[in-house]
């Protein structure tokens, strides 16, 4: 019944439509819209050091309302899918982050970024929302902007490979905990794990192990810390090895 239910949860992912290739799409441009956003925002206030907070936030508000927002987010996806052609990914999603990073640089985001400050700076001015010594400092200094856009998207890949180291360790010290039949050092592996995986991309081999061991720790919190497993259950422990 074990591996019936974790084969039916899977399969149920795929059919609602939430695939791991969905999920890491979605997952990019979350955590890399974020990223971006924020590159933007400190670039702008070191372009205009001269203005107050609410000066900053009014024009960078004028930016997202005139398409920087929507324009992030299609400009990722478009690194995504160029990205994956010019490494070789045809079909399918990331089987590992480093692939995630190589795909994403590979379909020139930089330059996509660049494009689009361009075409928005252009637009609030046009509509008078900022003067053209603005405009054309923003425009002119957005080497500035994309520095800091590089600079944080790397430091978003770097988080994500010492966060999936992370989550080796406790999986692999779950199972050490596991092979001893220690549940109290099993839980404590379990709750970081749970914890970290709120915040990691998503890799299928990842997802597979973790949701495994979910279903382990909790068929045996839930039978009295009892280790006794059925052959069923073993074969659950099985893919972990």
């Amino acid at each position: 019944m074990e591996l019936e239910n974790l084969e039916k949860n899977n399969n149920l992912e795929i059919e609602n439509g939430v695939t791991i290739e969905n999920e890491q799409k979605g997952f990019l441009e979350s955590t890399l819209g974020k990223t971006i956003n924020a590159a933007v925002d400190i670039g702008i206030r070191a372009l205009l050091p001269d203005f107050i907070d609410e000066q900053i936030i009014n024009i960078k508000d004028n930016l997202l309302e005139y398409g920087l927002k929507d324009g992030i987010t299609k400009t990722i996806d478009d690194a995504i899918d160029l990205g994956k052609s010019a490494i070789g990914i045809f079909t399918g999603d990331f089987k590992n982050v480093s692939e995630m990073q190589d795909a994403v640089k590979s379909g020139g985001i930089i330059d996509g970024i660049s494009s689009l400050l361009d075409t928005v700076v252009d637009k609030v001015s046009d509509a008078g929302l900022i003067n053209n010594t603005i405009a054309s400092t923003i425009k002119q200094g957005k080497d500035v902007i994309l520095s800091n856009v590089e600079s944080n998207i790397e430091n978003t890949f770097e988080s994500q490979y010492e966060a999936l180291e992370n989550i080796n360790d406790y999986i692999n010290n779950w199972k050490e905990s596991f092979e001893k039949q220690d549940f109290t050092a099993m839980e404590k592996e379990y709750k970081k794990l749970e914890e970290q995986m709120q915040d990691i991309v998503p890799i299928t081999k990842t997802i597979d192990e973790a949701k495994t061991i979910e279903m382990l720790h909790n068929l045996i919190k839930n039978n009295g810390q009892n280790f006794n497993l059925s052959n069923e259950q073993l074969e659950l422990v099985e893919r972990l090895k």
